[in-house]
């Protein structure tokens, strides 16, 4: 069952590589940077995933980051999820995602895992929302 709002988050797409091309299935390399909260506190979140496209259109990727706070607390996390791309070239991922931290006013990220709704536009615009998964 879905829980709270854990993060919400804007940011933009920072970089993109062609990782390879390998059996026409091409995977991509994309960072991002975004701003927001997490768990109320105002962060900002650094990641980077690759994405491959599959045959029947849809994209799988995995993905790991860093979030920090303004007072210097640390987050890592690593997710995975499915994209699809809608005709405005908008990416619509949903995943799950799992953090590790040993800052003690977000350790409660220790023990859930998020799931997630990130949208990434066809102009390198990024928002994202997580949700507790109980």
């Amino acid at each position: 069952m879905l829980g709270e709002l854990i993060a919400d988050l804007q940011g933009d797409t920072t970089g993109i590589r062609v990782l390879s091309t390998d059996g026409g299935h091409p995977v991509l390399e994309a960072s991002f940077t975004a701003t927001g909260t997490l768990l109320g506190a105002d962060v900002k979140d650094m990641g980077t995933y690759e994405s491959v496209l599959r045959a029947d259109g849809t994209l799988f990727g995995e993905g790991q980051g860093v979030v920090m706070t303004k007072d210097g607390q640390t987050v890592t996390w690593h997710g995975s999820g499915v994209g699809r791309i809608d005709e405005a070239g908008t990416v619509h991922w949903r995943g799950a995602i799992f953090y590790e931290t040993a800052a003690a006013e977000l350790s409660r990220l220790n023990g859930i895992a998020g799931v997630f709704e990130f949208e990434t536009e066809d102009s390198g615009k990024a928002t994202a929302k997580i949700y507790e998964w109980k």
